[in-house]
């Protein structure tokens, strides 16, 4: 009876001791999970983004040769619109954007950019995402369901998509973005940003910058 005794009471110590050890592992197995679970909808967002400004870029550099921006205002209040002190090919890559599959929240975007690159990758004379001269910036307008342009501008007719040329110009796109966490173990939310930079396709010779026979206004 004694020996019995013993034995139960070394089992229940045992089962002590597993709760306790239950208790002091389980909060850490939530904590790696939540942060698991974070850095998923973290790179998600990301791989978004980074999708994103490849599929304008591909879509601004095939469009050297599209001109200016139009703007029709006969309405005495029009919707935001690209003036013709853009280059459509802005446009074009901001409705790519747009109609581009994405899991990031079209609202979470602060907003989107179109510059010429300089060697660096960054707008010309930068080294950051800063718009300066040949940039554009838009940003996501809720309301009407689409990008629109906010400020900049980038004559169209100065494009350089000679082939071979040394001074044949890069479109860089670049945008910014808010990632919310969902559990807040790392605050309430980050600021994201990508960028991406393509050479313009090549125009024929006569069509390719200012200067030439025909050259794309």
């Amino acid at each position: 009876m004694g020996r019995t005794t013993k034995c139960g009471d070394r089992r229940t110590d045992e089962r002590g001791a597993s709760a306790v050890e239950f208790a002091l592992v389980v909060p850490i197995l939530v904590i790696l999970l939540l942060g698991i679970i974070e850095m998923t909808f973290l790179m998600r967002d990301y791989s978004s983004l980074s999708s994103s400004v490849r599929a304008g870029a591909r879509t601004a550099s095939a469009a050297a040769d599209a001109g200016p921006g139009t703007c029709e205002a006969s309405d005495p209040s029009p919707p935001p619109c690209t003036p013709t002190s853009v280059p459509a090919f802005a446009q074009a890559a901001a409705d790519t954007i747009q109609q581009a599959g994405t899991a990031m929240p079209r609202e979470d975007i602060q907003w989107l950019m179109v510059y010429e690159a300089g060697t660096n990758g960054f707008p010309l004379g930068q080294s950051t995402l800063t718009c300066s001269s040949n940039c554009v910036i838009y940003v996501w307008d809720a309301g009407l369901g689409k990008f629109r342009y906010s400020s900049g501008s980038w004559a169209s007719a100065s494009v350089n998509a000679c082939v071979n040329d040394p001074g044949r110009h890069t479109v860089g796109i670049g945008m910014q973005a808010d990632h919310t966490w969902l559990t807040g173990m790392f605050g309430d939310g980050m600021t994201m940003q990508e960028r991406t930079v393509m050479q313009f396709e090549p125009l024929e010779a006569d069509r390719c910058k200012p200067g030439t026979a025909n050259a794309h206004a």
